[in-house]
């Protein structure tokens, strides 16, 4: 029984939450990748622009609630997503229009993008938090858990229960269907093998006839798709609050330079082992401890290594390494 309550805790506080947090992680990490392997400069924007597609989805959502629409048992804001994926992909269309543009067309060094991005980031983050200000916001509706702890241990008679949030079920087999629909479009539909000659190589793949400007269009919307539903998820599943996502840009990037920048099946791996690494590292696991080990070998301490309040610096750690010894990432990307 010992064992079993351990397994049941292992899943309740770690295997759950972080294949939650990864799939949100590489969600995001897919956006930053492809906008790195198409456009060739790294978006700092990318946390700014999840939060501004989240805030619309949820202005959305209020919205539908106001008028008396639901989705049963699921939140509203799946019904409220097209509108906030509209929205963002609009702006960041606007933005490239106004910004990024004229740097494509004066072949400025990648390092110049960056600090324009950078700048658009600001500008971003003061839109969102105009919009829709700067505290925290719950906006899940419909049913809350699929597995109750309480029903959980009256049913198995252990003394650890199991509980699991209907957001986190739903984060990974929403993140399951994106990330299936993207490869077909990558690897089935014209525009995605167009994407892909693009990113191998530009020169040739204007020769051949494809339109660099549908190229980018295409990309910065499938980008703000990805922007919006990963932060929706990631606000469902935990709060909405602007300055969040700013800080989910440091595991996010590391994700996606983890796997490869420019590779998206390694940015999906990336966003995996960052989450597990973050949640491994802060968890304590005292309590897992206690029941495999012998009682008279049981520890005192927490045995947790890092305090959650310092769980960034993980995926810090784990840039700087695969920097320093591996720039390509696992699956062999572009060299950053």
């Amino acid at each position: 029984m010992d064992f079993l309550n351990a397994i049941v805790a292992l899943l309740n506080f770690v295997i759950i939450p972080a294949a939650a947090y990864g799939a949100q992680l590489a969600l995001g990490a897919l956006g930053a990748t492809l906008v790195y392997g198409v456009l060739r400069f790294s978006n700092f924007a990318l946390g700014d622009t999840m939060a501004f597609g989240t805030a619309i989805t949820i202005l959305g959502t209020w919205w539908l609630q106001s008028h008396g629409v639901s989705f049963g048992p699921l939140p509203t804001a799946l019904l409220a997503l097209p509108f906030g994926i509209a929205v963002t992909a609009a702006l960041v269309l606007a933005t490239d229009r106004v910004v990024y543009r004229y740097y494509r067309q004066v072949r400025a060094k990648p390092v110049i993008v960056v600090i324009a991005s950078m700048g658009v980031m600001f500008i971003m983050s003061g839109i969102t938090r105009f919009v829709i200000g700067v505290e925290e916001i719950r906006f899940v509706d419909g049913t809350k858990f699929i597995i109750e702890a309480n029903s959980f241990k009256q049913a198995t008679g252990l003394s650890e229960g199991l509980a699991l949030r209907s957001t986190q079920l739903l984060t990974m087999v929403t993140a399951a269907l994106v990330v299936a629909l993207l490869f077909w479009f990558l690897n089935r539909t014209r525009t995605g093998k167009s994407m892909r000659a693009y990113s191998d190589n530009e020169d040739l793949a204007l020769l051949s006839g494809i339109n660099p400007e549908r190229v980018v269009a295409i990309t910065w919307i499938i980008a703000a798709a990805l922007a919006t539903i990963a932060g929706t998820l990631y606000g469902l599943d935990k709060a909405y609050k602007a300055f969040n996502y700013f800080s989910l840009l440091l595991p996010i990037f590391a994700a996606a330079v983890v796997g490869g920048l420019g590779n998206p099946l390694g940015a999906i791996a990336g966003g995996f082992l960052v989450a597990f690494s973050e949640v491994g590292v802060t968890y304590a696991w005292k309590k897992v401890a206690g029941y495999v080990m012998p009682e008279g070998l049981a520890p005192d301490g927490l045995l947790q290594i890092l305090s959650t309040d310092y769980k960034f610096s993980v995926s810090f750690a784990i840039l700087i390494l695969v920097l320093l010894f591996k720039p390509t990432g696992i699956f062999k990307g572009k060299a950053v």
